[in-house]
């Protein structure tokens, strides 16, 4: 081959490829990664369908757990398909991203490979089953109390600097108290100093090395924080850094943070912000609206974050990556009831992706988390839930909490009990015109049901003092 040619030939597919590369940046369509439901994107889609996000797992860092396979095969076998994967390593068997040298201290410019082949068998086995991994860079708990004493990032644990860079070598409060000059290493924040660009320098490294995996995978969203109480600058520091760097790679991502204070949403500035601003927040998580609400108000609280996000373009999903309830601690988590009923109420309300949080303060991945996850695929089997509103109009001699509605026109009704209860519903035609079924939410089964009444306005009581469903389809 004449040599002159050979370099006009390759000087053309270089430019093709490089041409195709920014058309799948700027064209969602060009391939089939996670994104927006293009038809409504208050949802998900995955492979050009749209997609509801529901998980149950029972661990945080998902990629850290010896029996990771399982649990993601317990959870597609149950109609799972999203998980929370915080990078985090402070429990019992975990590895942290860093070279140990000899002297039993870690070496930052070196990596523990077991760490990072762990994280890269997870989004292999999360792949290869359709499961979208929401990920966390920054969990505050690894970096406060006695998991900072572990810390490769502390400086008597690492031989790159020591406490003159300006980060203690501990932080025994809570780190809701924002203590932490770790997580303050952008100018501009309150505890900035110049001395901590060279720890900047070190995190920046750590994430590069997490983009290099994800890089190669279309099932990944990025959280910047867990219940962050830092300020916003930080997260929107991250969120610029993976969005930059993952287009330099020929690949749109999306990206967002995850406040502490969505418990009160209407009263939670850093909140109202994400919200307010579609074009830094690709998608809200409001996980913590599921903490210290319960009943009527966990759906007043999560309806007023819905329909604020309703009222800003562009729309985007709103997820929970843990739905808490278990052990009714003093911070709110509530019961193992009140996690299936949040579970429950955020699909009826619009939220994209839901899981329930890693026991003891979640259901996990027992029977019940399970179960519900079940229930909501049943419900799929007649309406979608994007073609679903929320119609707490129809309910009638309702209590508080008593039971939740959403329809799809007058085509389709599902009501949901959270335990015993009598509602009357108001339809849009007699009850002859609709085939009635009922989903045990303890099991995800369905049966048929009679209605003896005819007529527009009838009497639905709950058929089990557990709760469950009745699902109203149009004949």
């Amino acid at each position: 081959m004449n040599v002159k040619f050979f370099y006009f030939l390759l000087g053309i597919i270089l430019l093709v490829s490089c041409s195709t590369q920014k058309e799948n940046i700027h064209n969602p369509e060009a391939d089939n990664s996670l994104k927006p439901y293009v038809s409504n994107p208050k949802y998900w889609q995955y492979k050009g369908q749209p997609v509801l996000l529901l998980g149950a797992t029972d661990n945080d860092n998902l990629f850290q757990s010896p029996d990771v396979i399982e649990q993601l095969d317990l959870l597609a076998k149950n109609g799972g398909n999203y998980i929370r994967n915080t990078m985090s390593s402070r429990d019992s068997l975990n590895v942290w991203p860093f070279k140990m040298i000899d002297n039993g201290k870690y070496d930052l410019n070196g990596w523990n490979t077991e760490y990072w082949s762990r994280f890269e068998k997870l989004l292999n086995a999360a792949d290869e089953r359709d499961i979208i991994v929401q990920i966390e860079l920054w969990d505050r708990f690894d970096f406060s109390m006695d998991f900072y004493k572990l810390n490769p990032f502390n400086p008597e644990n690492n031989i790159n600097y020591d406490s003159l860079i300006g980060m203690a070598s501990s932080y025994p409060k809570h780190p809701a108290r924002d203590l932490q000059p770790f997580f303050h290493t952008i100018p501009g924040l309150p505890l900035y100093k110049k001395s901590l660009d060279e720890l900047r320098k070190y995190q920046e490294k750590y994430i590069d090395k997490m983009l290099h995996y994800t890089s190669q995978h279309g099932n990944v969203l990025f959280c910047m924080n867990n219940e962050t109480s830092t300020p916003k600058e930080w997260g929107l520091y991250w969120m610029k850094y993976i969005s930059n760097k993952s287009e330099e790679a020929g690949k749109k991502v999306f990206v967002t943070d995850m406040f502490d204070h969505y418990f009160t949403p209407n009263s939670c500035e850093r909140c109202k912000y994400e919200v307010e601003n579609p074009e830094l927040y690709q998608f809200v998580d409001v996980s913590q609206v599921n903490s210290r609400n319960f009943g009527q108000m966990h759906w007043d609280s999560l309806k007023w974050i819905v329909e604020s996000r309703n009222e800003v373009q562009p729309l985007r999903p709103v997820n929970c990556v843990k739905t808490y309830g278990g052990m009714n601690s003093s911070w709110g988590s509530g019961s193992n009831q009140d996690g299936v009923e949040r579970f429950v109420r955020q699909m009826l309300l619009g939220v994209a992706a839901g899981r329930h949080h890693r026991s003891p303060y979640g259901n996990g991945n027992s029977e019940k988390a399970l179960a519900s996850l079940r229930s909501i695929r049943k419900i799929e089997e007649s309406v979608k839930f994007w073609d679903l509103k929320p119609a707490m109009e129809i309910l009638g001699d309702r209590t508080d909490n008593e039971a939740y509605a959403a329809r799809k026109a007058d085509e389709v009704y599902v009501i949901y009990f959270p335990l015993a209860g009598s509602v009357t519903v108001e339809l849009a035609a007699a009850t002859d015109q609709y085939k009635i079924n009922w989903i045990d939410i303890r099991t995800g089964q369905d049966q048929e049901i009679d209605v003896d009444e005819n007529s527009r306005k009838i009497e639905l009581t709950s058929l089990r003092e557990t709760g469950g469903f009745y699902i109203l389809n149009k004949n």
